[in-house]
């Protein structure tokens, strides 16, 4: 069931939320023993908070937007009361004290939580293998993965165990694990949802976004998230417009670019299949197709490992042993014990990211890769300014491959770090960008079209993508 019907239902009385909350809750328990979508399933907080919904229903009060709906959050979230681990043993066991603002704003808006997602250790990967607490399986296909690094996210509303689910997206973890599930997935522009409360990876890249099982749906999950926030300096005081509203939205005379390089050599022929014909669904609602040049792509992923490395490797510092999360040995003097619970606590890929940030930082180095990195970010966000001169979105694929095998690319970090070359330059840009389902592929796997607007346009890539959907009929794995 889709976001809006278990909200609309709900407000209407014909649904309870108790009953909404224990379809999800009856989900999880008989499909997540097989798919490992959930680290913590929070049955009893989700009852309860669904039968104050129902009461306040009962005694006439108005409702959020999100009435009754169930959520799964992803585990680098802040969720008060609510184990966060960032899927990392660091922090095995830590309860934070408080909601990340996105997590309020859901609770305001009547939703309910019903657990936390697993994901690739703190965010750093492109197929939940990541995670200290085990993979997560696609359920299209449970040999293969899920891609990350919001997989468990993905894979809640991929499977029907919830309608709605959040993820973060620093350089495609939410729109590359959407395409390999069959998931619509949407990251906002840069600042326009609050990352107070997220678990930082790279902060000049992070944002906090829906999963849902329709456009429409991650377009009212989206409105409730979207905002200024006082309590991040990053968070944007900008109008949200009617995002619901605009995807039953006439396309008819958008211009759609379809970039040369997004369909050049890696592209796996099935996809580039796909993602033509939902650019030919689309020219046959009125959509103006544009071939366009986005001359810089080439060294988006360069670019994007040198700069995330680098503030990971800053953010990751405060993971000591001292304050929270896990110590070794207090017994050893504070250096050695700081080590120790490093090299215990963060897994491979976190250390490989940290010992590249550090690198790229240090003393002779720093103007060699950082400082260059960025100029090449500025360059990669003037293609884009010059492209939206022309074209209302751009339209591309999201992932070179569909889901691939377990163990395909762990051991080949390059291989890993390409999966998400077709969704690096729009986080470098910070614009938004989305996935929605078009054809599968012949064996019958997910491919997820990439929708990418300008700045604060989410309006318009809404109704783009609410397009593609109508011609494409959704389908479920399970």
């Amino acid at each position: 069931m889709h976001v809006a019907d278990v909200a609309d239902r709900v407000a209407r009385g014909e649904l309870t939320a108790e009953a909404a909350c224990a379809r999800s809750l009856e989900a999880i328990a008989a499909k997540d023993g097989a798919l490992h979508a959930f680290l913590h399933v929070a049955r009893d907080e989700a009852l309860a908070a669904a039968r104050a919904v129902d009461d306040r229903r009962r005694r006439g009060e108005p409702l959020g937007p999100l009435a009754g709906v169930p959520v799964a959050i992803k585990d680098a979230i802040c969720t008060e009361g609510l184990p966060t681990t960032a899927a990392s043993k660091i922090l095995r066991g830590y309860v934070p004290p408080y909601d990340a603002t996105a997590v309020a704003r859901l609770r305001a808006a009547d939703a309910i939580v019903v657990g936390k997602t697993n994901l690739d250790e703190f965010a750093m990967g492109s197929s939940t293998e990541n995670s200290a607490y085990g993979v997560t399986r696609n359920p299209w296909d449970p040999s293969r993965t899920p891609g990350g690094s919001s997989g468990g996210s993905a894979v809640a509303v991929a499977a029907g165990m919830a309608p709605c689910a959040l993820g973060s997206d620093t350089g495609g973890s939410i729109r590359q694990p959407a395409s390999l599930t069959g998931t619509v997935g949407l990251k906002p522009t840069y600042g326009r949802v609050s990352r107070y409360g997220l678990i930082a990876f790279a902060s000049s890249l992070d944002q906090i976004g829906p999963f849902a099982s329709d456009v429409r749906g991650a377009a009212r999950v989206l409105s409730v998230l979207a905002g200024r926030d006082p309590r991040d300096a990053t968070s944007l005081d900008a109008a949200v417009p009617d995002l619901e509203a605009a995807c039953g939205r006439e396309v008819r005379g958008l211009r759609v670019g379809v970039p040369d390089e997004y369909f050049a050599e890696g592209l796996a022929p099935e996809v580039g299949e796909s993602v033509r014909a939902a650019l030919r669904a689309l020219e046959e609602r009125g959509c103006v197709l544009r071939p366009v040049r986005l001359p810089h792509t080439s060294y988006a992923v360069a670019t994007y490992y040198v700069l995330a490395t680098a503030e990971a490797s800053s953010n990751l510092a405060r993971y000591d042993g001292v304050r929270y999360g896990l110590r070794v040995d207090p017994r050893l003097d504070l250096r050695a014990m700081i080590g120790a619970t490093r090299d215990a606590g963060f897994g491979a890929e976190v250390k490989r990211r940290i010992l590249l940030g550090t690198f790229v930082l240090s003393s002779g180095y720093y103007d060699a890769y950082y400082l260059k990195a960025q100029k090449v970010r500025t360059l990669l966000r003037r293609d884009f300014d010059d492209v939206f001169r022309e074209v209302d979105v751009v339209c591309s694929p999201v992932s070179p491959t569909p889901a691939f095998k377990f163990g395909e690319k762990l051991a080949d970090p390059i291989a890993m770090y390409l999966s998400d070359v077709y969704t690096l330059p729009a986080s470098l840009a910070g614009l938004p960008a989305m996935s929605v389902p078009c054809a599968p592929t012949r064996a019958g796997l997910p491919v997820g079209l990439h929708v990418v607007a300008r700045p604060l346009e989410e309006a318009t890539m809404l109704s783009v993508a609410a397009a593609c959907e109508a011609a494409f009929p959704c389908a479920s794995p399970l």
